[in-house]
């Protein structure tokens, strides 16, 4: 992600312990609190900037404050079984459900070899690739989706139907880190369009259009136009079939109905948040599955034989021109690497939330240099 050139940098552990701090403030549980920071510094630490500490006002801060997201969470399994559960979050944090639902499908995989959770009436849940590194960690193959706010036409379609729907996977490599492919099945999201317009700076073409199907560029414009329904997300190979769209239209609809039909949860417009012009809970659904490699081969050898299988992609012949091949998880290790001693940049639209945030929790002790 491009940093911002007036972006300030605060250290990891600084940010971390104040967006634990804001959501105490909000009355989220202390032990809930650490995890939705944790989230959301992971996220910067490996360079998804449009997931970290960027959304913690316009997402999670105000909706609690609008009385649509719930500061404590009631995690309730609904129905389960030896490998399997229903789990209904009830409004509450969307981080706290997630990680707990991840927790309880690689539990399930240890006894089954495979487990998987479906959750209904949850909230945003943050980085979807911090739920899955979470299976990898265990030394098992994680994957998990989620529905959203819909904001993406199918292929031949102008109306925003489908949410931008990221279908995650993690998994362990002997390498010093591991596979993780965290995409929108969507060509881009709407974390990412926030960031461009915290930059003042205009989108590809070919990534929003209009009712039209006209390609809109101006970040400011779009999101108003999302809101309004009056523009629409394009799905991963962009408008029509020439690049492949209708293949993000299928994937984007399969996290459709994972995230909705085995939770018997809300879909497509349902999800909108707001019903009779008053806003409500966005009711969204996600899904997760823990896959215990040693079900299968050992961990060692399942590991190395991933890791050649990136490291001859790496080593492949390469474009003209071009100095890199990469595998996905590289370049968010690099980032870590790079930001490991510097922390996270804070654009100057966040450092003005940040601010906000800190003067009316009265949080004052916190002291960013900006």
């Amino acid at each position: 992600m491009e940093i911002e050139k007036g972006a300030k940098w605060v250290k990891f552990d600084l940010m971390e312990r104040f967006m634990r701090d804001v959501f105490k403030g909000l009355g989220v549980p202390a032990a809930d609190a650490a995890v939705c920071a944790e989230v959301l510094i992971t996220a910067d630490k490996l360079g998804f900037d449009s997931h970290g500490v960027s959304r913690l006002k316009p997402i999670y801060y105000d909706r609690i404050k609008q009385g649509i997201q719930f500061a404590k969470t009631n995690f309730k399994i609904v129905r389960q079984g030896p490998g399997t559960a229903v789990i209904d979050g009830g409004h509450g944090m969307g981080h706290v459900i997630a990680r707990r639902a991840m927790e309880l499908a690689i539990k399930k995989a240890r006894r089954c070899g495979l487990g998987m959770t479906v959750v209904r009436n949850s909230t945003h849940y943050g980085m979807a690739g911090y739920h899955a590194l979470l299976a990898a960690k265990a030394g098992m193959i994680g994957v998990t989706g989620t529905n959203a706010r819909p904001s993406v036409a199918p292929t031949f379609g102008v109306e925003n139907m489908l949410g931008t729907n990221p279908l995650t996977f993690a998994l362990p490599t002997d390498e010093n880190f591991p596979f993780l492919l965290d995409c929108a099945t969507s060509i881009t999201q709407r974390g990412k369009i926030e960031v461009y317009a915290k930059l003042g700076k205009d989108m590809p073409r070919g990534w929003v259009i209009d009712q039209r199907g006209n390609a809109l560029t101006d970040p400011a414009e779009v999101l108003t136009a999302l809101t309004k329904g009056a523009a629409s997300l394009t799905p991963l190979g962009g408008i029509g079939e020439d690049l492949g769209g209708y293949k993000g239209y299928g994937y984007c609809t399969v996290v459709e109905i994972l995230s909705a039909a085995l939770q018997q949860g809300a879909f497509l417009k349902m999800l909108m948040g707001v019903e009779n012009g008053k806003k409500v809970p966005y009711k969204l659904g996600h899904f997760f599955l823990a896959i215990d490699i040693k079900a299968f081969t050992p961990l060692k050898k399942f590991k190395k034989t991933a890791g050649e299988i990136l490291r001859e992609l790496r080593a492949s012949k390469k474009m003209p021109g071009e100095k890199r091949i990469y595998t996905a998880g590289e370049k968010e290790h690099l980032t870590w690497l790079a930001r490991e001693k510097r922390g996270v940049p804070v654009n100057r639209e966040t450092q003005r939330e940040v601010l906000a945030m800190r003067e009316e929790l009265g949080l004052v002790k916190y002291k960013f240099g900006f």
